[in-house]
């Protein structure tokens, strides 16, 4: 298992999801949630700045695919976020993010949370399960999770 601190990226297409690992990768928590921006710099600009405050060492892009494994119409904007990311010079890993947000949801309606109270939290949730997931997979099989995007790819 590679030590160091991750963050877990929910991308969506009105707000994006954050979340952190502590530096030895074993427990991801909710960091905040990113509004996208209208400019389409404020949101990654966050996220590099959050990157820096706690040294993270990569940042885990969740990749939204239907069950059967293709690529869905939000698809597109998380793979192209998560190279706008790597063209900034972060290190990002592309992960499977399928029901993320559906467990999510689920998590929070459990503990009590309405819809509308889940609606500022949800995405951090969402990055949590990411993140727990990716982290979880590297320690079971000793590789670390999903496919890097290299900064050439960015554009």
């Amino acid at each position: 298992m590679r030590n160091g601190a991750r963050l877990g990226i929910d991308v969506g297409r009105a707000r994006i999801g954050v979340a952190r690992s502590d530096p030895s990768a074993i427990l991801a928590v909710p960091v905040e949630t990113v509004a996208r921006s209208a400019d389409g710099d404020g949101d990654i600009r966050r996220i590099l700045a959050l990157a820096e405050e706690f040294d993270a060492i990569e940042l885990v892009v969740g990749n939204p695919l239907s069950m059967s494994g293709a690529a869905t119409a939000s698809t597109a904007d998380a793979v192209a976020f998560a190279e706008r990311l790597a063209a900034a010079g972060a290190h990002v890993r592309l992960v499977d993010e399928r029901l993320s947000t559906v467990s999510a949801q689920q998590a929070l309606r459990a503990t009590g949370k309405s819809s509308k109270k889940q609606r500022p939290i949800i995405d951090q949730a969402a990055a949590v399960i990411i993140l727990q997931h990716a982290i979880d997979a590297e320690r079971a099989s000793g590789a670390a999770p999903g496919r890097t995007i290299p900064a050439d790819e960015g554009p």
